[in-house]
């Protein structure tokens, strides 16, 4: 059982031969009351003090809690955004790869095609240029050839008109689609 100012206030004691004085033990047994009661007060005011300070820390515990989280969830989605922007790059990379791929066999397709119509017109042209020369040179032959130098004279003679019948060229050409 605790001691309480008011027991302390009034403890009695017994009389004894050459005793303390009564009038000091009263005067400080008031004293050591008040200065209790005093201390009393302020050991309530004090765990009073504690337990709201005790609540106050269990909110900020709550709340360390609660940012921890916080940071574990950001640092996560943090986490899983890095991981999604690698995978979407790395997507983006290989379509890129793939695309430019596809452009360069196109390329190499498309260059071979030309290449290859080049060759083929390049031998039409070797060829046409080979048939031309041969037709020239056939033409030249004929050209050189004695008939061609000199007509004969009787081709010479039916072809030539006689002074009186010179007929004008535009009407010779009228004449012969007439017949």
């Amino acid at each position: 059982m605790s001691l309480t100012p008011m027991d302390i206030h009034n403890k009695e004691f017994a009389h004894s031969f050459r005793g303390y004085s009564v009038e000091e033990v009263n005067e400080f047994l008031n004293r050591v009351a008040k200065d209790f009661e005093q201390l009393l007060r302020e050991n309530i005011e004090l765990k009073d003090d504690k337990e709201k300070i005790a609540e106050k820390m269990k909110g900020y515990q709550k709340l360390e809690e609660t940012m921890h989280s916080a940071l574990v969830v950001a640092q996560e989605a943090a986490d899983e955004v890095k991981q999604n922007a690698r995978r979407e790059a790395d997507l983006i990379r290989r379509e890129a790869e793939r695309e430019a791929q596809r452009i360069v066999e196109e390329s190499r397709y498309r260059s071979s095609k030309i290449l290859t119509e080049h060759d083929d017109l390049y031998k039409q042209a070797q060829v046409f240029k080979m048939r031309f020369r041969s037709f020239l040179e056939s033409q030249i032959a004929a050209l050189e050839l004695e008939e061609w130098k000199e007509p004969p004279a009787a081709q010479q003679r039916e072809a030539a008109p006689e002074p009186a019948e010179q007929i004008s060229p535009v009407r010779a050409e009228a004449s012969e689609y007439e017949d």
